[in-house]
């Protein structure tokens, strides 16, 4: 090994390490990383400004300015209070189909403020309808994870992947491309949820109080932030709701019909809510949420220095020639599963930058489409069940509903194997090697 590669292999273990002790902030630790790499020589300045200036970047950056405009006009919370006397009327069957509707605006929109708003409403309903709280509040949080999950644009992880398989010369994804993999993927564990995980954790004593924990900033989607900034319900603008509406469809369309990207769409978006007044330049910044930008960023300096440095291509190669002889099916199934393991320690960005590439390179020396691969790596990133500290939103859960760690692993495990299976049998079905 030379001393880049050398390197490049402390710093990831260093950041890796770091990462799961989780006292230091996540996007702290990327970008030390990332600052150490450059200052090492292992990496350019210009290959640094080009990580921060990802397509993955501008999109996120803006859909984020976009999502607060909706956030801000008061539109998710009157859905909430229409869904709060749908479950009045229908008891416990509208609480799940709640954490339906919540799951599906996932798809589309940040589930942070989609839980801060719907956890402490889920968990009123169910006392006023004589039900555990605990019963719904862990599954509110996986299924929005999962609709997550269900589009490109739905967590940060999907956008990350797609754009660092581009640079591998692989085709963009579209807006919707992965969404029949992921709703069977939803559908499969919102199954076992309603029938097997609310039950288990109904069983819990709900004056069991888990130990005081420190928040932990290491999360599935990066996005710790400050959970305040959602908490509050604001009054509902009929004018600004519709606009900003309106103008997320619109890039929506534009991003799936392959008018322009969705990098450029969601940029032109977020520009013209603020020359429409919809949202203003200061609280488009408030928006912007950059922990969660500078922890991609910081860790696609990572990623590029483990792939320049030759150290990508010699892991890749060991994997490979224990993985070759059992075939892409096989093949795929451990890489869900690596990736799905690795996702409960490491934030998702360090999780898509670290194995994507593997991906590409693993399916290249199969002879197969590395596009089943790519999906694999989206949608086990995102499957961060099995811990409350995995994900934002189970941090988020873990405190209104009062929970063990145990309420997690109990169910969660349980949850991320038959995502795992559902996961496997479905790629191959729309995406074939």
């Amino acid at each position: 090994m030379n001393f880049n590669q050398i390197a490049a292999l402390v710093v990831l273990v260093a950041v890796v390490v770091v990462l799961i002790h989780g006292k230091i902030r996540s996007e702290v630790a990327a970008l030390t990383a990332a600052a150490s790499l450059m200052l090492l020589g292992v990496i350019r300045p210009v290959e640094v400004q080009g990580a921060f200036a990802s397509p993955a970047i501008i999109a996120l950056a803006c859909l984020f300015i976009i999502a607060y405009a909706i956030e801000l006009s008061g539109l998710l919370g009157l859905l909430i209070k229409q869904a709060t006397r749908m479950c009045a009327r229908l008891g416990s069957a509208g609480v799940w189909l709640m954490l339906v509707l919540c799951g599906a605006a996932s798809a589309f929109l940040n589930n942070t403020p989609i839980v801060v708003l719907a956890a402490p409403v889920v968990k009123d309903v169910a006392t006023s309808l004589r039900l555990s709280p605990k019963r719904f509040l862990i599954p509110l949080s996986y299924i929005t994870i999962m609709g997550g999950a269900c589009t490109l644009i739905g967590t940060s992880t999907n956008l990350l992947v797609n754009d660092m398989a581009r640079n591998a010369g692989q085709p963009v994804f579209g807006v919707f491309e992965i969404t029949p993999v992921g709703l069977i993927v939803a559908a499969a564990g919102g199954l076992y949820l309603f029938l097997f995980g609310g039950r288990l954790l109904a069983r819990d004593n709900d004056d069991v109080t888990p130990q005081e924990r420190q928040l932990h900033e290491q999360t599935g989607d990066g996005t710790m932030g400050d959970a305040e900034l959602f908490a509050v319900d604001k009054p509902f603008d009929p004018k600004r709701a519709m606009v900003s509406l309106g103008v997320f469809l619109a890039v929506i369309l534009a991003a799936a019909t392959g008018a322009t990207s969705i990098a450029a769409a969601a940029f032109a978006g977020a520009v013209l809510l603020i020359l429409l007044k919809i949202i203003s330049p200061e609280q488009a910044y408030a928006g912007l949420r950059p922990e969660v930008l500078l922890l991609i960023a910081g860790m696609v300096v990572v990623g590029l220095a483990i792939e320049v440095t030759g150290l990508a291509a010699t892991g890749t190669a060991l994997l490979i020639d224990f993985i070759r002889p059992f075939g892409p099916l096989v093949a795929l199934a451990i890489l869900y599963g690596v990736t799905l393991f690795a996702t409960e320690f490491l934030s998702n960005a360090a999780v898509a930058v670290l194995i994507t590439p593997v991906a590409v390179a693993l399916a290249e020396s199969l002879g197969v489409e590395p596009r089943p691969f790519l999906i694999a790596v989206m949608m086990a990133a995102s499957a961060a069940f099995a811990t409350p500290f995995g994900y934002q939103t189970n941090v988020l859960v873990f405190q209104v509903g009062k929970y063990s760690y145990m309420d997690f692993v109990r169910v969660g495990v349980p949850l991320n194997l038959v995502t795992w299976v559902a996961g496997v049998i479905a790629i191959p079905i729309f995406f074939p090697f």
